[in-house]
């Protein structure tokens, strides 16, 4: 069961191109939706709350003319635990390693000092850097004052400017056509359809925990962390279950809810999200574990599948 029907790498044609592209920006400016909306499918999850991204996800665009692999890194931000040390320490070496990195910001709003301190971390790299105004279907009339704000911060450094919106698509074919202009001339990487490099068991985890941001909000922000236990493949249809690890009894009841009832919806929404990703009927069994403080403990993390990466 993968997300290609294929694992053939054919040869390139002569001139092709292909190469890393980093999306880096602040928490909750769009880069896991700008990612969907590049690789035509959902592999990564959104969600209104922020930092919701953990994983160096890769994305892959296969075109004529290019195949363009997008690594979708957690939002850098001033760090409050230990995973949130991981996950912006993962963010910073996923830049070291990409041939361009497309900032992406929000761009109905005035730039401010997350911003600065991003780009501060980008003038240490010799990279090509190109700056991405999200969000321009929520841009006001007079977006003067807010792009000059941008322009302000990145002019003595001669980056590129594009604008989009990751929600409509509007500008993002723009956005391609650029970023194909900073890759050099290379190999497929991938096969062509294939289009992620996390495994199946990974996209699992993260639709359901997507289910639990959006119906849980603020009562249950980052405290929440999926493992697959097991996924059984039959004839007609795919057995999964999963237990959803929390921090404290409190949450755990927040996720079942009065009768079970939340718990329910959760595994309702999430099952419908899965069943669009293996194209089959699935069956959804979910459990709810208290692992007291594990986004503090390294070993905990290791465990549920945060580190630090090479």
């Amino acid at each position: 069961m993968e997300l290609s029907t294929s694992m053939i790498i054919p040869v390139a044609p002569a001139g092709y191109k292909s190469g890393f592209v980093g999306i880096i920006g602040r928490p909750n400016v769009g880069k896991s939706t700008l990612m969907n909306q590049l690789v035509g499918q959902k592999i990564a999850i959104t969600s209104p709350v922020a930092q919701t991204t953990r994983n160096r996800l890769r994305g892959i665009l296969t075109t004529e003319a290019a195949q363009m692999i997008f690594v979708d890194t957690p939002g850098i931000h001033k760090p409050h635990h230990q995973l949130g040390k991981v996950l912006v320490q993962n963010a910073k070496i996923a830049i070291q390693s990409v041939d361009v990195v497309l900032l992406v910001v929000d761009g109905s709003v005035i730039a401010g000092g997350g911003d600065r301190y991003i780009i501060d971390l980008l003038n240490k790299i010799h990279i090509p850097v190109i700056l991405g105004l999200n969000k321009l279907d929520l841009q006001p009339q007079d977006h003067e004052e807010i792009e000059a704000s941008y322009h302000q911060l990145i002019d003595p450094h001669s980056w590129q400017i594009v604008k989009f919106s990751a929600l409509t698509g509007e500008g993002v074919e723009g956005l391609q056509d650029l970023l194909i202009e900073h890759l050099e001339a290379g190999p497929y990487y991938y096969p062509p359809d294939l289009v992620t490099d996390q495994p199946e068991r990974f996209i699992m985890g993260e639709l359901i925990r997507e289910q639990i941001l959006l119906l849980t909000r603020e009562e249950v922000p980052h405290s929440v962390a999926i493992a697959i236990d097991r996924v059984e493949e039959e004839t007609t249809i795919t057995r999964i279950l999963a237990t959803i690890h929390v921090e404290r009894s409190s949450q755990k009841g927040i996720i079942i809810g009065k009768g079970g009832n939340m718990l329910k919806t959760i595994g309702s929404a999430a099952r419908q999200q899965i069943q669009k990703l293996i194209a089959g009927k699935v069956y959804l069994e979910l459990f709810v574990k208290v692992q007291s403080k594990w986004r503090q403990s390294r070993i905990q993390l290791e465990e549920l599948g945060y580190q630090v990466e090479e």
